[in-house]
């Protein structure tokens, strides 16, 4: 019997914690089919368009969602019969919303969370946004304290730095709909420091074949931009480029956006800095409780996340290569 073009499992976040790496590695698999886009956001969405954000690229971005469901589900049909279908949106672990719509629809699903240092991924994201020059604060601190404002003003939710990284609430939400039998949460750490063990582990999970995956692509990070008068002058420039992007089609904002990006660097490689101990010990004993929460659903300890010192980029992590090897990792 043809089986109905829906997604057997679901990467659900969370952001800049490794999910597209694991996304590109699952493709790799002879045994997975995953979407193309790889992000299509749907179980954001009620069978209605995307809420009206308003930050800066919003809009832009939201013309990439696929709220309908004829849309959404077609993109599960090229997969091959033997294939497990899945596609990764890291912001359904934060979405509440979504929690009910995908256990009401999807009751057999298995989702997989990827979790990372709550801080460092603050701390990625609002690099990852900096360095896009969309983020108009240059100084993580200051655009931290601005969160709350945003929030109340429409912006998405990829704005919520402190937000998206409370995985303790997030899950003990997500279980009241969705057995916890089905829900695996990987570390970003392993990705990084075990990617071939990890990718088997979730495989596992998934009911398919080990051992396939060679090679696993690095995360999505983003070069650094060195505060400085380049984003002063040209950061407004991207910004006003994202906001008259709304009216382009996506492909030809994707061309565009690379070369107004250019212009905020002058194309050196610039050590991305780390978080200085004293503003990253402020963050930990706020994220304190969540992690405890965290460890407390899941067994697994977490207690590395509460240091002060902070484990850097993947770069810094795995090597500046763009893939690396797993076998070599065995």
């Amino acid at each position: 019997m043809t089986r109905a073009p829906r997604p057997d499992f679901l990467v659900i976040g969370a952001p800049k914690a490794g999910t597209t790496a694991l996304h590109a590695a699952l493709a790799q698999h002879p045994d997975v089919f995953v979407t193309d886009p790889k992000e299509p956001k749907y179980w954001l969405c009620d069978g209605a368009p995307p809420p009206a954000w308003c930050g800066p690229g919003d809009k832009h971005s939201q013309q990439e969602w696929i709220w309908r469901a004829d849309r959404y589900f077609r993109l599960f049909e090229p997969a091959a019969d033997h294939q497990v279908r899945g596609e990764s949106t890291p912001f359904y672990l934060w979405s509440r919303g979504a929690h009910r719509r995908i256990a009401e629809d999807l009751p057999e699903v298995r989702l997989v969370a990827v979790v990372r240092d709550p801080i460092d991924r603050a701390y990625s994201n609002w690099m990852h946004l900096w360095s896009d020059g969309l983020e108009p604060v240059p100084d993580f601190a200051a655009a931290l304290e601005r969160e709350d404002e945003r929030v109340r003003a429409g912006w998405a939710p990829f704005w919520r730095y402190r937000e998206l990284g409370r995985y303790g609430e997030q899950l003990q939400h997500l279980h009241r709909y969705v057995d916890p039998q089905r829900i695996l949460v990987v570390r970003y750490r392993d990705l990084v420091d075990e990617p071939r063990a990890t990718v088997d582990r979730v495989s596992r999970f998934l009911g398919i074949r080990e051992g396939l995956v060679e090679s696993i692509p690095r995360d999505n990070s983003r070069g650094f931009v060195p505060p400085g008068w380049r984003p002063k002058v040209f950061g407004p420039v991207v910004r006003s480029g994202a906001r008259l992007g709304q009216f382009a089609p996506p492909q030809v904002w994707r061309r565009l956006h690379p070369l107004s990006i250019g212009l905020l660097s002058d194309h050196a490689e610039a050590a991305r800095p780390r978080l200085d101990a004293v503003h990253r010990q402020r963050l930990v004993d706020t994220y304190a409780d969540d992690i405890g929460l965290l460890s407390e659903l899941t067994g697994q300890d977490f207690e590395d996340w509460l240091s002060p010192e902070s484990r850097g980029s993947y770069a810094e992590r795995a090597g500046s290569a763009t893939v690396t090897s797993i076998s070599a990792r065995r």
